[in-house]
């Protein structure tokens, strides 16, 4: 295969992953439809077996080596879902896999990978150390590096997400495609050009890691800081992926961590359906940028379903507050008998339910007969917390929303 990625190579590599992989279901969702005044269909990749579309284009790349480059075995660089599909599909296939990450990389990846019966090795603080380690140790074994986005094999085999989608739904006129490298969105913008010609090309990428957006309209790339999406925090985007995207892809919309946040709970609560952060991040655009999909038909892929558990109850934790369902009140009252139960009454004759309650005497500005009480309540709305704060208000409280300490 030559560095340029054709329609029929992404047909090879639909028929390479035959039986392979899991063919993930492709549907209508009309509770997410509702709420955003466009219609959106999905296309579940966070239910491969390794939770990512990433193992379409690690086993494609596999099944393309020769006999002496499988023997030889293979390295791969990554921190997350490339890591797995390749330790996966290698262990599969019986060749030799070593995979280096970031000596910051959560035990939990590391341990997943493990059990795929890949060798990990921890270097480097960031991606780029880990890159760099990745590829002397491929130049010392002769083993054969399997790169995450930048390779023709990869970017056929992610092109078949496109050919599965647009088979169970035709009618898509709009795809957005979350992009960290480009590998996801080179390929199913080729096959998606090739099946309707028409057809709109959203890619999305995080407002801290804007790298190919930058990279095509030629700026400075600056790239940094924490984001949930970590799988599209790219700070160099491929050279084969830049050119594919600057040819065939119409805009590329950055998002916020907060859009991020909002639709990976809406995706939880609407479609019963966790994703990581790079998942969600073309429900994202939808919701940041409403105007670009009014009316439309658009696909949205799940590209992953990674999420630490922890990080995942906090993200939709976090959302119950910004939609008003928790709230944390911060409440002065007097230190005497009785009036803790007088407002907790209050609070239940609103219909909040108390979650947990501070009672705070010493370490407090107020007057010394006076007492603090922050109360965690659970609430239907906001329409009903603001009645609620009011009704407090009314009966004499000083209240104010507390969010820190």
């Amino acid at each position: 295969m030559s560095d340029t990625v054709s329609y029929q190579d992404i047909e090879a590599a639909a028929e390479v992953l035959q039986g392979q992989i899991k063919l993930t279901q492709a549907r209508p969702s009309p509770k997410l439809s509702q709420l955003t005044g466009c219609t959106i269909s999905l296309k579940f990749e966070n239910r491969q077996h390794t939770a990512s579309f990433k193992e379409r284009g690690a086993l494609n790349k596999l099944s393309h080596l020769t006999e002496a480059e499988r023997k030889a075995g293979v390295i791969a660089m990554s921190a997350g879902n490339h890591a797995q599909g390749v330790a996966y599909h290698a262990g599969r296939l019986g060749i030799p896999a070593t995979i280096v990450m970031p000596r910051t990389t959560p035990v939990i990846k590391a341990e997943t990978t493990r059990s795929h019966g890949a060798t990990v090795v921890l270097e480097g603080e960031s991606l780029t150390e880990s890159r760099e380690h990745a590829l002397s140790l491929a130049d010392e074994t002769g083993a054969h590096f399997v790169h995450p986005y930048d390779d023709p094999h990869v970017i056929a085999g992610q092109g078949t997400v496109a050919l599965e989608f647009l088979a169970s739904c035709p009618d898509i006129d709009t795809l957005v495609v979350p992009i960290g490298g480009g590998g996801l969105i080179s390929g199913i913008a080729i096959a998606a050009r090739h099946i309707n010609p028409n057809i709109r090309i959203v890619g999305v990428q995080t407002e801290m890691f804007p790298s190919m957006r930058q990279v095509l309209q030629q700026q400075t790339i600056k790239g940094q800081g924490s984001t949930i999406a970590e799988g599209i925090a790219v700070k160099e985007p491929g050279m084969m992926t830049r050119e594919i995207v600057g040819r065939l892809v119409d805009t590329i919309l950055l998002v916020s961590e907060t859009r991020i946040e909002q639709a990976i709970s809406m995706l939880v609560a609407q479609e019963k359906s966790v994703v990581e952060g790079a998942g969600a991040a073309g429900l994202a655009a939808i919701l940041q940028h409403p105007g670009q999909f009014k009316d439309q038909h658009v696909g949205l892929v799940l590209c992953g379903g990674n999420i630490d558990q922890r990080l995942l109850a906090q993200v939709l934790m976090r959302d119950l507050v910004r939609q008003g369902r928790l709230v944390r009140l911060r409440i002065a009252l007097l230190d005497q008998v009785g009036e803790l139960a007088r407002l907790t009454a209050l609070v239940a004759e609103a219909g909040g339910n108390v979650v947990e309650v501070q009672h705070q005497r010493v370490f407090s500005l107020e007057p010394a007969k006076d007492a603090v009480v922050h109360f965690s309540i659970e609430t239907r709305d906001d329409e009903q917390l603001n009645a609620m704060i009011e009704n407090l208000k009314n009966a004499g409280y000083t209240v104010s929303r507390s969010y820190t300490d």
